[in-house]
């Protein structure tokens, strides 16, 4: 046994969070690809079998009452509010990301008036967000300015509209300064939406602290609400009354069951809805919540940084040099809760490591993911992959 191993089991017995794993349906392999799709709380498959077979098949129609499901997307918003640091009445849940992403930064844009027709997007940004600026700024008469985000301060100026970024580069790792860039573009008069996808259920996000306008983020990776889990969408207090979506639809409206053909919004976060929420997967994602009972963000996050940093040294012990180079910062305050490794052949390289149980991802051309879960991945866990890394490379 080397003395990683034993240091592994020290802090395996020492983890305060230890006995959340218990709460997720593990087997033997070491999964590490949580921040693509988080793993199965127990609680879920009886929870979705009663939706299934008494909500729906015995109370059916009953249940939008009886059951909740009219307001499940604002309750199940106030459940995932601590975890970004909000106060409850400012997060709805329901449509995928990329929808969020294009009602929030649409209504930045609205709410910024005339006279300012840029809007600036993290030019490193996920593909979709990306796409869907584009698209905003084509419907809005707007300018599209990709940067950077280290550079996103330069450019701002008195035509900025919005500002588009993710809180974590989800091919690196890199952590961004939300604080600082937040208060930058506040200080331009513009507005910023935030991705929260590689960040939500990782790290402290603030979002009231820290006064963001407008967040979104997915609930599949980090908060383990399921494949294709709704997203949600994040608007602040004080801007609900201004927040003008560019898709009204009847859930949305002051009066949904009045069927008058004037729209009227509804107050509050509610009128970030649109159509009829997605039950079965909303009330999958409920219960996968419950595994957060009793845990606060900073104890996942102390965990996470200790968890990262020892896979970066056990893959410096066990990786031949010069096999694979990181991407991810060595300084905590720039690192999110994933470990990028460049390396050749990675592709393959990801193959084999899943074929002796280390499960990650790849991502074009040539990077190892490795994301790190605390609520369910353990210190032996990481060792274990760094050593069957450094197995395949040697």
């Amino acid at each position: 046994m080397s003395d990683l191993t034993g240091r592994a089991k020290e802090l395996d017995a020492a983890d305060e969070l230890a006995a959340k794993r218990a709460e997720f349906v593990l087997d033997d392999v070491v999964y590490l690809d949580g921040n693509s799709l988080g793993a199965l709380p127990a609680n879920v498959p009886d929870r979705v079998a009663d939706v299934v077979g008494r909500q729906w098949g015995a109370l059916r129609i009953r249940s939008w009452e009886e059951s909740g499901w009219w307001t499940a997307p604002e309750r199940i918003g106030d459940r995932i509010a601590p975890l970004v640091g909000a106060a409850p009445g400012q997060i709805v849940v329901g449509d995928s990301t990329s929808v969020n992403v294009f009602k929030a930064l649409v209504a930045a844009v609205r709410m910024a008036g005339e006279g300012r027709d840029e809007i600036v997007v993290d030019a490193t940004t996920f593909p979709t967000d990306g796409y869907i600026a584009e698209s905003a700024a084509r419907m809005t008469g707007c300018r599209l300015r990709p940067v950077v985000p280290s550079e996103v301060a330069s450019v701002l100026g008195d035509r900025t509209a919005a500002v588009l970024l993710n809180h974590v580069d989800y091919r690196t790792g890199r952590l961004h300064d939300l604080p600082a860039l937040t208060a930058a573009v506040h200080a331009a008069g513009a507005y910023v939406v935030w991705d929260l996808c590689h960040s939500a259920g990782a790290l402290p996000v603030g979002l009231d602290e820290h006064g963001v306008d407008l967040a979104v983020g997915c609930t599949y990776k980090y908060l383990n609400g399921g494949p294709g889990s709704p997203a949600y969408l994040y608007v602040r207090s004080d801007l609900q009354p201004r927040f003008d979506s560019p898709l009204p639809g009847w859930n949305s409206h002051a009066e949904p069951f009045g069927m008058r053909p004037e729209y009227e919004p509804a107050p509050g976060a509610p009128r970030g809805r649109v159509g009829t929420p997605d039950i079965l997967s909303m009330l999958a994602l409920e219960a996968a919540l419950e595994v957060w009972d009793g845990v606060s963000v900073e104890s996942v996050r102390a965990k996470s940084l200790a968890l990262t940093d020892f896979f970066l040294e056990c893959v410096e012990r066990y990786v031949p040099e010069g096999a694979v180079e990181s991407l991810t910062p060595v300084a905590h305050e720039e690192r999110g809760s994933q470990v990028a490794l460049r390396c050749q052949g990675a592709d393959a390289v990801m193959k084999r490591l899943v074929e002796r149980g280390v499960v990650g991802d790849y991502r074009a051309p040539d990077v190892l993911r490795f994301g790190f879960t605390p609520l369910y991945v353990g210190f032996a866990d990481v060792e274990r992959a760094a050593r069957v890394l450094g197995e395949l490379l040697s």
